[in-house]
């Protein structure tokens, strides 16, 4: 697994999503329930407005001082002892893992979720030298076994109901007992504790690094991120290099806009700060521990005009308010980060060529930019890649070129464009529904597959405009 979480075309991928009615039914009852709570706690908490824009100060601030923060949290970290890995390349952290393991002999590894982890697809790399990989967050338990990458940021399973997870333990872990969702958890929370108990090595993402006192924190509902971080001898945490906050008041803050933003939450059940190895008198922690920070490409976002990007805070508000993710779901965007902050950040981190399409499964209505709790301008990124992948990048389909210069040339000819308002109506009849043909032909059929192709009208404006100057003169 890393970015790209499939080889299928994206008019297959947006089909196959489409086609899938659980899938869309399940995404929109999730939509409605995870925006009517982030819009329940914005109003309970009376003042959003400033709240967002503080949180989008303090990540501006963060990013434009990452170096001076990011050298203030690895000091502070070796301070306690732990051990910190800067990764520019998602094989230099594979690698630096991989190494880590093989020298604690390590045989089973357990994870709490991370989003991170999966971008530089650890859990394939740790495989490749047999070591057992177990997630241990309830969704990305499910996928894991059923072999299936996640759909969302937040609930990874979201695509699943619950026979098919009761079918998955059936098949993969001999489960006999019903689909009752406290039934299906207690078996996961049995088995889980088994791995929890036996791991060699815990492994865990990182929400918010405070670089002031280089704790890590973690924000969970399920309190398996707890027992990744308590009961294994050793520990590693992987980090983006911009999941970092100056000090733990900046941290409060974030973790307020991301609990009320992601779920509807003031806060989550969870919330755990943990500061590496294990100290003399302390009962619990590791004795090992590393913080690996890693790069994979967004050093190269910043100072860009993109750098707000980098300001998410994998909340999936933007997710929760999209119409295209709601039709479509999250394999769609064949990437780990599905929805609008997938389609600015795809690109950027793993280049247009494999996600050109992916700026423009977007219906640009600013939803996603309006509800960010960090202010990022969503959709005038999305806007943005669009130029490039045209000006720049070049490309755009040919079909699209030849169109586009034909339209120019057109509307830049007064005698062109007034033949065919003349001629719109004719012309134009196979695609229009009011002529109770169901589809054109061509290009278009697409569209009128599920929209109305409006007909023009039976009398040009210049034509209503010229008969109202003769009528004015006689």
């Amino acid at each position: 697994m890393s970015i790209k979480i499939g080889d299928a075309s994206y008019k297959d991928r947006i089909n196959k999503g489409i086609e899938n009615d659980f899938m869309r039914q399940a995404v929109s009852s999730a939509q409605g329930r995870f925006r009517s709570g982030r819009l329940s706690q914005a109003e309970e908490l009376g003042n959003w407005e400033e709240w967002r824009q503080l949180g989008s100060e303090i990540r501006t601030h963060t990013l434009e001082n990452i170096d001076y923060y990011l050298q203030q949290l690895s000091d502070q970290v070796a301070k306690r002892g732990g051990n910190v890995f800067f990764a520019e390349t998602a094989d230099e952290a594979n690698d630096y893992i991989e190494n880590v393991v093989k020298k604690k002999k390590a045989k089973k590894v357990v994870k709490s979720k991370s989003m991170v982890t999966e971008e530089i697809g650890l859990n394939h790399s740790l495989d490749k030298i047999g070591v057992e990989v177990v997630e241990s967050d309830l969704g990305e338990w499910i996928l894991q076994l059923d072999e299936d990458p996640p759909s969302h940021i937040v609930t990874p399973a979201l695509h699943k109901n619950k026979e098919q997870i009761r079918e998955t333990f059936i098949k993969k872990r001999g489960y006999d007992k019903s689909d009752s969702p406290e039934e299906l958890a207690a078996f996961a929370r049995e088995q889980l504790r088994r791995d929890f108990l036996s791991a060699d090595v815990g492994i865990t993402g990182c929400n918010f690094a405070i670089a002031e006192s280089g704790a890590i924190t973690l924000v969970t509902n399920e309190g398996n991120a707890r027992m990744v971080t308590a009961l294994p001898d050793t520990q590693i945490t992987v980090m983006g290099m911009e999941r970092i906050v100056p000090t733990w008041e900046d941290m409060e803050v974030l973790v307020s806009l991301l609990t009320r933003a992601a779920v509807g939450q003031k806060l989550t059940s969870y919330v755990t700060s943990y500061t590496g190895a294990r100290l003399e008198g302390e009962i619990d922690g590791p004795d090992d521990y590393h913080l690996v920070i890693v790069d994979n490409g967004r050093s190269k976002i910043l100072g860009t005009e993109f750098q707000s990007a980098l300001h998410c805070i994998r909340c999936a508000a933007c997710i929760n308010v999209c119409p295209v993710y709601r039709h479509v779901g999250g394999h769609a965007y064949n990437s780990i980060y599905p929805g609008p902050i997938g389609a600015v950040l795809t690109p950027l981190l793993d280049g247009y060529e494999n996600h050109k399409e992916l700026p423009y499964a977007s219906s640009l209505c600013a939803a996603c930019t309006e509800a960010c709790p960090v202010k990022i301008p969503l959709h005038e990124q999305l806007i943005r890649h669009r130029q490039i992948i045209v000006e720049k990048e070049k490309k755009s389909p040919l079909a699209e070129k030849v169109m586009m210069k034909g339209f120019a040339q057109w509307a830049s000819n007064p005698a062109a464009y007034k033949l065919s308002t003349k001629m719109a109506r004719t012309a134009l009849r196979p695609w229009t529904k009011d002529e109770n043909i169901e589809n054109g032909p061509g290009p278009l059929k697409g569209w009128t597959n599920v929209r109305d192709f409006p007909a023009p009208p039976k009398q040009s404006f210049r034509a209503w405009w010229s008969n109202r100057q003769k009528e004015g003169e006689a």
